[in-house]
């Protein structure tokens, strides 16, 4: 009979540590830790309650814990040593049944890292689905970690281990992520499609408008019939808009105009080689959500507005945010004579979609009509992670300004030009860098960054006489970033008057930050506070589609934690089906929230 959160908090201190007994693998202290906290107001409560324990106790004591996990597939298995825990994960993953050639392997693997650490390697083995990863992927993983640092691997090992217990702790309470499970396999469904060239090799690829695309329009429109929105469109530009519409706004004759909305969303398109999350968790997180709206017969007191916004990433043609920009009436027709990499234009690929070009004004949103804009997104970042948070309130999407720039110098041989007679031009960059690094961390969540050093025509045995560079500032707060600018350019002025040089700079783009409006990201606290999540509020670096409906209406953010170190723009990105589950409850909460505030 499945464990109860009532039944935990009722029990003794004895009892209860008895009862969550083989959570964290020969380590009764971390239950014991946990149980000041009584009464959980949650599962999840619990689960963080216990990681606190953890990341609190000393590295010895940490250290401890991660070497009373067994090897894979290692002796303890072989010998029938393992608990009933770890012997129904190894199976799960099929590590009971390996070939002799996977478990020379594993053997192989086993000793490296064991050498190399000091310690057994860890891997939630059943996986973010919970259901067991493929050995494949098991030893592409472990050979993979074995490159990382010490320091580094030590964490990954303890965030493996709270990643089982997780899993541990739903067996016990008997617990399924249904909805993190739903909305996880829409994700694994919709990355089928993938562009030319990428498809082949395994890759996910979808830009703007190329068949991928549109096949991946075609089934998001397909599924949010399924799931009971009241209207499905694909508009002008590839943009798939689901409404669930308001109580009281739907007849026999379809809805009724004029209720309130709620608008949510995220995009659909990737990066070259990107991820399978980046976007498209804030698609289908609100999904689900009118999915258990549609099953359980209700409506609320507003419309909710689901958009797949078609292109955010830029990719195809010089153009970001095509999709929410077009919602805010910033669509620039001079896009639509911009040709691709293979010479074919917006415009031609907008009618080859069959997308009325001439309808692009008609889909600007009327703000009055909207009570606001919220979306969930994966973090794309290592903090959440690194903190064993699964949830991350967004304070302000930073602020950025880039530049591209030249530092002119002398090209001059260098074996014969003395160091002091030297103007070096790559010298000067590498100073920029320095002094840009220096100043960002002055700040709190300020960066800087030169991303791009190139030195045309160099030589091994020339002194570079040209540097060409790129800057990217960024802040929460445009005051921020501009002081950064400021000091930042001063010292480029500086250097380079040192130097005796001389340099061109070409800002290349501007975008204001967005701070989130103080009572949608109350909204988003008071919904993750609920499910007994702690609290953690952090700036987006990256941008997004809030940044343009910023711009017309109030909007706040949902960060969820990935996994593999945050890791984004990479087929490593990858989160939890639970940690999915909780962005599904949070958002559910908001909404449940904002009805009684409407009614």
């Amino acid at each position: 009979m499945a464990l109860t959160i009532e039944q935990l908090n009722a029990a003794s201190a004895t009892d209860a540590v008895a009862l969550l007994d083989g959570t964290y693998e020969h380590s009764p202290w971390v239950a014991e830790g946990a149980l000041a906290e009584r009464p959980f107001r949650s599962l999840q409560h619990l689960k963080a309650a216990m990681a606190q324990v953890v990341t609190r106790a000393p590295a010895e004591q940490q250290l401890a814990l991660i070497r009373m996990h067994p090897e894979l597939a290692g002796k303890a298995m072989e010998s029938n040593a393992l608990t009933a825990e770890s012997t129904n994960e190894q199976s799960k993953a099929g590590l009971t049944a390996c070939t002799p050639e996977e478990l020379a392997r594993i053997r192989e693997l086993n000793a490296a890292y064991g050498q190399k650490f000091g310690f057994p390697f860890i891997l939630a083995v059943r996986g973010p689905r919970g259901t067991g990863l493929p050995k494949a992927e098991i030893l592409t993983t472990f050979a993979r970690r074995l490159n990382n640092h010490p320091d580094y691997e030590r964490a990954e090992a303890l965030r493996n281990i709270h990643r089982i217990a997780e899993i541990r702790l739903n067996d016990k309470f008997g617990v399924s992520p249904e909805l993190g499970n739903q909305v996880w396999d829409w994700q694994e469904q919709l990355a089928v499609h993938s562009d030319p060239g990428f498809a082949e090799q395994g890759q996910l690829t979808v830009t703007y408008l190329t068949q991928a695309h549109r096949a991946c329009a075609l089934q998001i429109s397909t599924w949010m019939h399924e799931v009971g929105f009241d209207s499905v469109e694909i508009d002008a530009v590839g943009n798939v808009i689901g409404r669930y519409e308001a109580e009281g706004f739907v007849t026999s004759g379809g809805a009724v105009p004029g209720a309130p909305t709620l608008l949510t969303g995220s995009h659909y398109d990737t990066v070259r080689n990107g991820g399978k999350y980046d976007g498209r968790l804030g698609i289908f997180v609100p999904m689900a959500c009118v999915k258990e709206l549609a099953r359980q017969g209700r409506r609320l007191p507003f419309a909710f507005e689901v958009v797949g916004f078609a292109e955010e990433e830029g990719q195809r043609y010089k153009a970001t945010f095509i999709g929410s920009g077009a919602l805010t009436g910033h669509f620039n027709p001079a896009w639509l004579d911009q040709a691709d990499a293979d010479g074919i234009t917006m415009r031609e690929a907008m009618q080859q979609a069959g997308l009325k070009i001439e309808d692009i004004p008609k889909i600007q949103r009327d703000p009055a009509r909207y009570l606001g804009f919220i979306e969930v997104h994966i973090e794309q970042g290592p903090v959440l992670n690194e903190l064993n948070l699964p949830l991350g309130i967004v304070t302000s999407i930073n602020g950025g300004v880039r530049y591209v720039g030249e530092i002119h110098g002398m090209a001059s041989h260098a074996g014969t030009t003395p160091m002091d007679r030297r103007r070096d031009a790559a010298c000067a960059v590498a100073e920029l860098i320095l002094a840009a690094e220096k100043r960002a961390r002055q700040d709190a969540d300020s960066v800087a960054t030169v991303g791009m050093l190139n030195v045309p025509g160099g030589s091994i045995n020339v002194v570079p006489g040209l540097a060409k560079f790129s800057l990217d500032i960024r802040a929460p707060r445009d005051d921020q970033r501009n002081a950064v600018i400021a000091d930042v350019l001063a010292a480029l002025e500086e250097i380079c008057t040192r130097r005796g040089l001389r340099y061109t700079l070409e800002e290349a783009m501007r975008a204001a930050a967005a701070p989130s409006h103080p009572d949608w990201q109350a909204r988003w606290e008071t919904a993750v506070e609920s499910l007994g999540v702690p609290l953690f509020r952090m700036p987006s670096g990256a941008g997004h589609d809030a940044m343009k409906l910023h711009e017309v209406m109030p909007q706040a953010m949902l960060f969820v934690r990935g996994l593999n170190g945050g890791i984004s723009h990479n087929p490593l990105e990858s989160t939890t089906s639970d940690d999915m589950q909780l962005a599904v409850l949070a958002t559910q909460k908001l909404l449940d929230n904002l009805a009684k505030e409407q009614r």
